[in-house]
């Protein structure tokens, strides 16, 4: 009766010898069956012819002399040398509140972890770094990271809501370090933004948008689904309007038709202006993304809160917000990623950042026909943090239990 029971359900496990060893995995997964393996014998094949050429090409060929000698241009542009101390600073906080989130959250994937260390690591021991401070400064990434996360292990849950607060206020701290505050003569003096370039301008093109248009995208979705006529027709009217032309639209508008409409002699500053159009563009299709979210919300919800004696504040805050956030995770990163890389088009306006600064390194006289060098690398730094803002939304649907409960 047992076995029979056993033989008729539908979980029935695999053998051993698939369940416990590599053989048996790749013999179900590559080889198993037959049409499964001519794919397999196909796909290594187009791997090999791809990928040999490229790697002879990148360890034997390529001159990536462009970059180790660009390195501190492409990173910060024209940032005073004597200031480099706050973008390490801030670099420094950001490790300890990575390390940190790490071991609260993402306790078991130690793999990941070592791989996210063995980065700053092995930059450091390019030769291109060889007798630089740079290298230095990268090996103790490395080691508050670590210490973070070993911190963040032993105290667990108890540094939950106070890694929440340090990401909720890393954004406005790392702008005010960047930025500076005090007069020019002073240690911790104002830094135009006219020398913001490089990897930082396109951080803080991300950062900034990110922190910005967030908020107001929520008050548009709101404002779309109010009772007010007058509020709902504005809302739609702006979302409508701003999604109906291109980024780069907004940016020309905005640094070159917005200083008509000023007083004479005022001015704006060039990457605030670039921000202001960044954040107005990306709040448009935030609030759509949330209006998505609220709508998935059943109506039984409102009823019960409003049965609690909540009122509509409240209810909107503590009840219907939490879960439309929660269900919108996916579309909302990825809007976060697709604005991350959207700021190269700040080049287009004549804003040097990242891509900009390696538009203007291969047009130097020795490095003229090395763009494939400067535009690998340059890649290579969207590929990485496009890649680990996709995996923090993953671990944080799976922390929410998005699509399970």
């Amino acid at each position: 009766m047992t076995q029979t029971t056993i033989a008729g359900t539908d979980n029935v496990l695999p053998p051993p010898t698939e369940r416990y060893t590599v053989l048996g995995w790749v013999y179900k997964n590559l080889f198993n069956p037959w049409y499964n393996t001519i794919l397999t014998f196909l796909a290594v094949g187009l791997i090999y012819a791809v990928g040999r050429p490229t790697i002879i090409w990148a360890f034997e060929q390529a001159r990536w002399e462009v970059v180790a000698v660009n390195m501190r241009l492409l990173m910060v542009g024209q940032y005073p040398l004597g200031q480099i101390w706050r973008i390490w600073f801030s670099l420094y906080l950001l490790a300890a509140i990575i390390g940190l989130s790490w071991g609260v959250w993402i306790q078991r994937k130690q793999f990941w972890g070592v791989l996210f260390l063995a980065i700053p690591v092995g930059l450091a021991f390019l030769p291109a770094m060889s007798g630089s401070t740079a290298r230095v400064h990268l090996i103790a990434l490395a080691v508050v990271a670590f210490t973070g996360y070993v911190l963040g292990r032993l105290r667990g849950k108890r540094l939950q809501r106070t890694v929440i607060y340090l990401w909720i206020l890393y954004s406005p701290l790392l702008i005010l370090i960047v930025s500076g505050l005090t007069r020019p003569d002073s240690w911790f003096p104002i830094v135009p933004s006219n020398l913001w370039g490089g990897l930082l301008l396109t951080f803080l093109l991300t950062v900034v948008g990110i922190l910005f248009s967030f908020p107001l995208g929520v008050l548009l979705a709101l404002g779309r689904r109010s009772r007010l006529p007058i509020i709902r027709w504005v809302s739609i009217g702006y979302i409508e309007l701003v999604r109906g032309v291109p980024l780069i639209t907004i940016l020309f508008m905005a640094q070159i038709m917005l200083p008509l409409f000023l007083p004479a002699g005022m001015t704006v500053d060039r990457v605030l202006r670039a921000m202001v159009g960044i954040i107005l563009f990306t709040a448009a299709y935030q609030a759509e993304n949330i209006r998505g979210g609220l709508q998935a919300i059943p109506p039984g919800q409102y009823d019960a809160a409003h049965a609690l004696g909540l009122s509509g504040l409240q209810t909107t805050m503590f009840i219907i917000m939490p879960q439309a956030l929660r269900n919108v995770i996916p579309v909302l990163v990825g809007q976060f990623i697709a604005l991350y890389k959207d700021t190269s088009l700040v080049a287009i306006v004549g804003l040097l950042d990242l891509l900009g600064i390696a538009k203007s390194v291969v047009s130097q006289p020795q490095f003229i026909g090395l763009q494939r060098e400067a535009y690998l690398f340059v890649t290579a730094i969207y590929w990485l943090f496009s890649y680990l803002m996709a995996y923090l939304s993953q671990r944080l649907e799976v922390a929410l239990g998005v699509g399970e409960r």
